[in-house]
């Protein structure tokens, strides 16, 4: 089969690489439909993040399974399923508590020896506790695909990141980012009933989508600008509710300093850079509250997919550019000269 692998910074390749094969009773064989580039993924592209030469790459996907291990009770082969960005179990003491990310046998796509998420096909460890089935007859609507392909990471990452903000009814929400992630923060807060949520960004085509996807106010500034922006648009106090979905030092302080006193930030944006932008003593002082991390959107897909179904939401736009598997480097060539915002994978 054809799979996307990384050979050094800014080499991207389409290779043919071994099929993949049943390793465990456990084990199911997935062949891909969709899948995406995650702005995660530009820091391996980049050079700051290591990988092996040669290693795969890509952790969003569904597909249809093609083989299952004997051991695998939920599917069968012909199955529509979303694959979360981690494989987990479902039977540890975590994922039963709800942290799939933290499972005892768990793992990433793309790590050594184990197939990405571009590429024709995955075999999936663990299928019972990692798959989540869909629909037979989404797999023949283009539209309906492409946004349930978010509930592998984007749509999931961005409710985390509204849930550790404390957003609910009637909240004022902030969110620093204007990636794919914090534009489905923005769509997961207008879920969950916010009243007022301001979009951070300096691009309009994103902010854009913000505003589409229920943003109320748009701040194109950054550091004491976007902070002086947003403490007048909430009477000089901040937002209760702020979201991180960048991870730079820079957007970690500028999170602390729009966030209210007794607020709340949800940090989802995969931390990057010399130092994180804390201030604990601020944080002390005003009570701000820090929640977040790693999302576990294996246990989020049954509650949000529903919604995606019947299209309550529809994280959809996301994606402004459409790749086949061979056109997969000139995916990573636009989002990293940010020509593109979510680059999906359509074989």
């Amino acid at each position: 089969m054809r799979a996307t692998t990384i050979h050094a910074p800014y080499d991207m390749r389409v290779e043919e690489v071994p099929d993949p094969v049943i390793q465990q009773p456990t084990d199911a064989v997935l062949r891909v439909l969709r899948a995406c580039i995650c702005g995660s993924d530009l820091w391996a592209y980049r050079g700051e993040a290591a990988r092996q030469k040669g290693q795969r790459i890509g952790h969003e996907f569904l597909g249809i399974v093609e083989e299952t291990g004997s051991d695998v009770r939920g599917f069968k082969a012909g199955d529509l399923v979303v694959a979360p960005f981690m494989w987990s179990d479902g039977v540890c003491d975590y994922c039963t508590e709800g942290l799939t990310t933290s499972c005892e046998h768990g793992g990433f796509w793309g790590a050594v020896g184990h197939d990405g998420g571009q590429g024709e096909a995955v075999r999936v460890p663990h299928a019972d506790g990692t798959l989540v089935q869909l629909p037979a007859d989404a797999a023949s609507d283009d539209h309906l695909l492409t946004a349930l392909l978010t509930l592998s990471d984007v749509m999931g990452t961005g409710h985390h990141a509204v849930l550790g903000a404390g957003v609910r009814e009637g909240s004022t929400v902030a969110v620093v980012g204007d990636g794919a992630v914090g534009l489905c923060a923005v769509l997961a807060a207008k879920r969950l009933g916010a009243e007022r949520i301001i979009a951070l960004g300096r691009h309009q085509v994103r902010t854009d989508i913000a505003l589409r996807f229920g943003a109320t106010d748009v701040v194109a500034g950054r550091g004491d600008e976007a902070v002086e922006a947003v403490r007048a648009l909430t009477k000089g106090q901040g937002a209760h509710c702020v979201v991180e979905a960048v991870g730079t030092e820079q957007s970690m302080s500028t999170a602390v300093n729009i966030t209210r006193d007794g607020g709340a930030i949800g940090f989802v944006g995969v931390p990057h850079g010399s130092g994180t932008g804390l201030d604990l003593g601020v944080m002390f002082d005003r009570n701000i509250a820090l929640r977040g991390g790693v999302a576990p959107v294996r246990t989020y897909i049954p509650e949000l997919l529903p919604d995606v179904l019947d299209g309550t939401i529809d994280p959809s736009p996301v994606f402004d550019l459409t790749v086949g598997l061979d056109e997969v480097p000139d995916g990573y060539k636009a989002m990293d000269a940010r020509t593109a915002l979510k680059v999906l994978v359509a074989f």
